[in-house]
């Protein structure tokens, strides 16, 4: 029978060929968050049934939402690389350069969602942003055991990270928001670019939105299903969402 992390990729509707390279890697990083956690506090379980359900699924969970972001922002990077440089005057297209966006996980923790997703995104940069030493150690061999090639961790607090490094930038397991927090957030981000947050109940969303002196319409939430923690209705159930916010 699959494991609930192959179930859950399926549930993803990730296709098999994808399944069959993903499922590994995500099976070699659960091993390792395991052999660390006590060392690091990683995650916050040992568990490896629910390290694959609330990390890795809930991780993977925005992966199509993500894959979007960073679409659009490379395509107009390409667009604007082709209009300040044109190598070909006749060239009426931009050429397809996903490779331009760079997208941050900020406070990194453990991984989580960077390295899923960054598993799940070959095609795009990751840069893992964590102000602790000894987690960017684990990082960093957690992204070399995985042969994570696009992933690249940087040991530093948010507040001291250069600004306007990042296209996407992305979090789960922050505090919540508050306007200086939000602000360091921000001015991470390129001109144009995007800030995707990993949050649970809309309502709190709303609250926690409303008192940073935002309106509803000034940012997305977008419902996010998280194979065996909110496809049914059983009492172990958690709303998730995921907040996009344009700087």
């Amino acid at each position: 029978m699959p494991t609930k992390l192959i179930q859950g990729l399926q549930k993803l509707n990730f296709p098999q060929e994808q399944i069959d390279r993903l499922a590994p890697l995500m099976e070699a990083y659960i091993k390792e968050l395991r052999l660390f956690n006590s060392a690091y506090n990683l995650v916050n379980t040992d568990d490896r049934e629910e390290i694959a359900v609330r990390h890795i699924l809930d991780s993977l969970s925005a992966v199509e939402l993500i894959k979007a972001l960073a679409d659009e922002r490379a395509a107009i990077l390409s667009r604007e690389a082709v209009s300040a440089c044109p190598a070909n005057p006749n060239q009426e297209s931009a050429p397809d350069n996903p490779g331009l966006a760079t997208i941050a996980d900020i406070g990194s923790g453990g991984g989580l969602p960077g390295i899923p997703l960054a598993a799940a995104l070959p095609q795009y940069n990751f840069v893992l942003v964590e102000r602790m030493s000894k987690r960017c150690a684990f990082l960093e061999n957690a992204a070399a055991i995985l042969g994570l090639r696009n992933v690249q961790v940087k040991n530093l607090e948010l507040e001291k990270t250069p600004a306007a490094s990042f296209d996407i930038a992305t979090f789960r397991a922050f505090r919540p928001l508050d306007d200086k927090m939000l602000k360091s957030l921000l001015a991470v981000l390129k001109p144009g670019g995007v800030l995707a947050a990993y949050k649970a109940r809309r309502q709190k969303i709303l609250e926690e939105m409303g008192a940073l002196g935002y309106a509803e319409q000034d940012y997305k939430i977008v419902p996010l299903t998280v194979p065996f923690l909110t496809d049914t209705n059983s009492g172990d159930d958690r709303e998730r969402n995921l907040v996009i916010l344009q700087a």
